[in-house]
């Protein structure tokens, strides 16, 4: 089996190469690494919850349809 996907990846163009050599570095990484190093996505955002907190805001006036546009409706 491992001829049959070196084969195949033989064809591909060198930039295609590199992606699959990336996906799999990525891959061994991911399953390779320690419990405690692995965290699964929905760890990682519930770390960054609350980032934006105090830096984003919506206008008190933000449904009220501007006055420019009331011809329209």
């Amino acid at each position: 089996m491992k001829t049959n996907i070196l084969e195949k990846v033989n064809q591909l163009s060198p930039e295609k190469q590199r992606e699959v050599e990336d996906f799999v570095d990525y891959l061994i990484q991911k399953y390779n690494a320690p419990e405690e190093e692995a965290i699964s996505i929905s760890e990682k955002r519930k770390r960054n919850m609350g980032w934006a907190k105090d830096k984003i805001w919506i206008a008190e006036d933000f449904n009220n349809t501007p006055e420019d546009f009331k011809e329209y409706i």
